[in-house]
């Protein structure tokens, strides 16, 4: 009979367990958490409505006669929905006067556009033809001040075409109306982040239960995102074994699995659209020595340390140096090498990012990341990553958090 392999859990207390092999071996893990098919409630189209009138009001702030927003993040924020983009224009205008939000897409694609996102505005169609920029500048004309804001991420071509249809109008960047609308989250998509979280939560167990030795970082993470799947939701995670997780964004590589190696695994999954971001760390065959729970146990000290500092009103960057501190006191600082954390929503990074020179407050409602890390080239790293909310007397952990070993 073919002895079986043990893996500590990083952060629990008690004794090695004896766990499975992973799903080629034909067994299965069953865990807690939403199932495929569950339901789990929408937004109303009121929320979408309400965003499109805010982000009239922010644009008309700045000065703008009109935003300009395509396929995106931001998009789906506004409208509902999202599709993929092509050289034919699908965009959503939202002027500040008292013009009505409207859409534009190609003639063929009016219908699809209709059916895709909220009942929040007209779709206009173009046709082949015709030039759709062209469809916005008549829509616009005579709108004054003659600037209009600009999503970010919108692409450079379109962006010149859409100069060239209003030659007399301003370009403006438009990123911090989009910031100021998404950085403070609802109790409904703080809800819809804590389900996403508890389904990675329990996918990265179901994972963990199932490692074997000779297993590829590949196969792992196949497994963990067939978790995530089973559970009802898409998503995956970076899996990385031994001298592959002292690199913080290092990838899989085909490295098998050993006795004796840290595992990381970085990991997420969206529910209607939000996401989560969790790392958990796992020694893997024996107890780790006494190196791998002094650089451990000081990670999770400087988390702490963050996690317990913090108040509304403090700069982020406080919160980046309360962290580093702990980690250069134990004689680590070098290689804690990126940011404490960044926001998360529909983007798993967004702002707020927890970094040095971030002078911003934390303000009830915001959600982000803490994850000091610790990474020592070639040999191996530990990252511990949860995802918190500020509340008005601090924060409240949407994750488990783990415990000193």
């Amino acid at each position: 009979m073919r002895r079986r392999d043990f893996v500590r859990l990083a952060g629990t207390a008690g004794a090695a367990a004896v766990f499975p092999r992973l799903e080629r071996a034909g067994q299965a893990t069953t865990l807690s958490g939403p199932t495929l098919g569950q339901r789990i409630g929408q937004l109303p189209d009121a929320t979408f409505q309400t965003r499109l009138v805010r982000a009239a009001e922010l644009a008309a702030q700045g000065g703008l006669s009109a935003l300009f927003c395509e396929p995106s993040t931001n998009f789906a924020y506004l409208a509902g929905g999202n599709f993929g983009r092509s050289e034919r224009l699908i965009a959503l205008i939202v002027p500040t006067a008292e013009l009505d939000p409207f859409f534009v897409a190609p003639q063929f694609e009016v219908e699809r556009v209709a059916r895709t996102i909220r009942p929040v505005g007209e779709v206009r169609g173009w046709r082949e033809e015709h030039d759709p920029f062209s469809l916005i500048a008549d829509a616009l004309a005579g709108l004054r001040p003659a600037r209009i804001g600009i999503e970010p991420s919108t692409r450079y071509g379109m962006a010149r075409r859409l100069n060239g249809a209003l030659p007399d109008w301003e370009l403006a960047d438009a990123t911090s109306i989009f910031e100021r609308m998404r950085i403070i989250k609802s109790e409904t998509e703080i809800d819809f982040i804590r389900r996403a979280v508890s389904i990675t939560e329990t996918s990265i167990a179901a994972t963990f239960a199932s490692l074997d030795v000779g297993v590829t970082d590949r196969e792992v993470a196949r497994y963990l995102s067939g978790q995530m799947r089973e559970r009802g939701a898409s998503g995956g995670g970076l899996v990385q074994f031994g001298p592959t997780s002292a690199l913080p964004h290092g990838g899989t590589e085909g490295r098998r699995l050993e006795y004796g190696m840290p595992v990381l695994i970085d990991a997420g999954c969206r529910v209607q659209g939000y996401t989560s971001d969790i790392t958990r760390m796992h020694f893997f065959g024996e107890e780790p020595g006494p190196e791998y729970r002094e650089v451990f146990n000081t990670v999770f000290s400087a988390q702490t340390a963050a996690f317990d500092a913090a108040r509304p009103g403090m700069e982020f960057q406080q919160l980046d140096r309360i962290a580093r501190q702990v980690i250069r006191e134990a004689g680590y600082g070098e290689y804690f090498t990126h940011r404490l954390g960044h926001g998360m929503g529909m983007d798993g990074h967004e702002a707020p990012y927890v970094v040095e020179g971030n002078t911003r407050a934390l303000e009830p409602g915001m959600v982000f990341t803490i994850e000091p890390g610790i990474y020592l080239p070639g040999r191996w790293g530990v990252r511990i990553e949860d995802d918190v909310v500020v509340r008005e007397s601090g924060l409240e952990a949407l994750s488990t958090r783990v415990a000193l070993i």
